[in-house]
């Protein structure tokens, strides 16, 4: 059984088609509301799919962590990471599922287009260097938020940031259990003004992997 999350913060414009696109490759759908002042609760409360709310916002990382425990206790066997703005197109969730079946983790890895911001290109290629330094793995996008993972790795790579770090602390934990990995390569449609991974969560996130790699070795 394969359940879709859907972390969301503000994102009234986008959630209703992000719902009913995922509809068609998922009967099983998560939206969690981190804290949204927007009405982004009440629609996807609507659509018909598993509504959980945040009282405040919490994070990204806490938002999925959410829908993810709530998924596990409702028997899920695979879960699928998708943004909330419509960045993701949900037409690749049967190649995650397929590419799932022999490894613990599929990683999405955006291609590199114009529209891409300037600080996400750079950012992707400092923190992707980080991470093959200090973990030796080699993923070009450290901070694609497409990803899928069986419920068995989930319990493994359980992360504790709340932010968008949990992205790399994912990672952290796929190299510190030694677990198998495949990538998509995706599409990702920027609609909006870029509104993630800011250079200072970059500089937080590189700071966190060195945090996380010396508590390994201790």
């Amino acid at each position: 059984m394969t359940w879709v999350i859907i972390p969301a913060y503000n994102e009234q414009k986008y959630i209703s088609n992000v719902i009913k696109d995922v509809k068609k490759y998922s009967k099983n759908i998560i939206v969690v509301d981190d804290g949204s002042s927007d009405e982004t609760f009440k629609i996807a409360k609507k659509s018909g799919v598993v509504a959980l709310k945040h009282v405040v916002n919490l994070g990204k990382g806490a938002a999925l962590k959410t829908g993810c425990d709530y998924a596990l206790k409702h028997g899920a066997e695979r879960l699928i990471a998708v943004d909330a703005d419509g960045q993701h197109d949900p037409k690749d969730i049967p190649i995650f599922v397929k590419r799932l079946k022999n490894v613990d983790i599929v990683f999405g890895i955006r291609k590199l287009n114009k529209k891409m911001p300037i600080v996400l290109k750079f950012g992707n290629w400092f923190l992707s260097w980080v991470t093959k330094l200090l973990y030796n793995i080699d993923i070009k996008d450290t901070q694609c938020g497409y990803r899928a993972f069986t419920s068995k790795t989930y319990k493994k790579i359980r992360w504790r940031a709340s932010d968008y770090s949990m992205e790399s602390e994912i990672i952290a934990n796929v190299g510190k259990n030694g677990l198998k990995y495949d990538f998509v390569q995706i599409d990702t449609i920027y609609s909006d003004k870029y509104k993630g991974t800011t250079v200072a969560d970059g500089v937080r996130i590189a700071f966190n992997l060195l945090v996380w790699k010396l508590r390994r070795q201790k």
